[in-house]
């Protein structure tokens, strides 16, 4: 019987090369979204000889991970769906890419049914491209930038730090407490409710170098305007786990964007892709992702066990 616990920091030292040993390059294969969203998703991860094995709760019920790692394939899914049914629910898979999806299939003939869920593809892009932002299709990220430019002539960019994540965390905290203020106009001025990514967030701040985690800070007129925050999920890949500014600074986000893509490849030149995640089905999210001509949408299945 598996025997499934919460992650802690701690765990990165043995699920770290686990999941390295997985060449997907979506965001589910990084230790810091395992630890992150432990709270939000009920994660609870547990080792299979030489397999990590991630247990989570989101849109579509109770599921499971495809198990990282390497090894024989068939007696880890054995795992799960034993674990499955002793929960009494039904064995699924969720976030399977089409590597993924194939290798179930040849170790598992028949076993399960699989169906693509848009909302979880994640957006990859050339790091080159969000670095240089060239040619006709990004003019307008250029004319943002050139705004920025023109209202803070001075601005600066920065990577986070020990000395600056206090400051990334007050700006996280004032953005927190406008959005929630949009949302809820009741809110008592000052009161310091935090959002459930806010919360995820600090989290990573908090962490950031226990969690492989880097990231790049600008500042307009000496103040923290905006940053970025994510990790390598391969050598050849780096998720941007987080972007956050004002909406009112016009041209922030995609300074940020580029920062972030440059300094990555500065400090990681073998890195090709940036992951930005998934749009989770969100209409604008959708829309701002798209807008940057991904070079990949990266496609994920639900399996769904049809026989045991």
């Amino acid at each position: 019987m598996l025997s499934f616990k919460d992650p802690e920091l701690a765990d990165r030292a043995w699920a770290a090369p686990l999941l390295a040993a997985e060449p997907a390059l979506s965001l589910e294969y990084c230790f810091a979204s395992v630890y992150l969203w432990r709270k939000i998703y009920a994660q609870r991860i547990a080792r299979f000889g030489d397999r990590l094995l991630v247990r989570v709760e989101g849109s579509l019920g109770p599921a499971y991970l495809y198990p990282a790692g390497s090894g024989p394939l068939s007696p880890a899914l054995d795992a799960m769906g034993e674990d499955a049914a002793a929960r009494n629910v039904p064995l699924l898979l969720v976030c399977v890419t089409e590597e993924q999806k194939a290798a179930v299939e040849a170790a598992c003939p028949g076993r399960f049914a699989f169906e693509a869920h848009r909302d979880s593809f994640d957006y990859l892009y050339d790091v080159d491209r969000l670095a240089d932002l060239p040619g006709k299709k990004l003019h307008a990220k250029r004319n943002h930038i050139s705004h920025f430019d023109a209202r803070f002539p001075d601005w600066t960019s920065e990577p986070v730090t020990a000395a600056n994540v206090g400051e990334c965390m007050e700006l996280e905290r004032q953005w927190n407490l406008l959005h929630l203020a949009e949302e809820c106009r009741e809110i008592a001025a000052g009161e310091d409710t935090i959002s459930e990514e806010s919360a995820v967030l600090m989290d990573a701040l908090q962490h950031m170098d226990e969690l492989g985690m880097e990231g790049v800070l600008l500042r307009a007129e000496g103040k923290p305007v905006a940053f970025s925050l994510g990790g390598l999920i391969t050598p050849e890949c780096f998720d941007v786990n987080f972007e956050k500014s004002f909406g009112d600074v016009q041209g922030a986000y995609a300074a940020v964007n580029r920062e972030m893509a440059r300094r990555v490849r500065e400090v990681h030149p073998g890195v090709k892709w940036l992951n930005r995640e998934d749009d989770m089905g969100l209409e604008g999210l959708r829309k701002a992702k798209l807008s940057y001509y991904p070079d990949i949408l990266l496609t994920k299945y639900v399996a769904r066990e049809v026989r045991p």
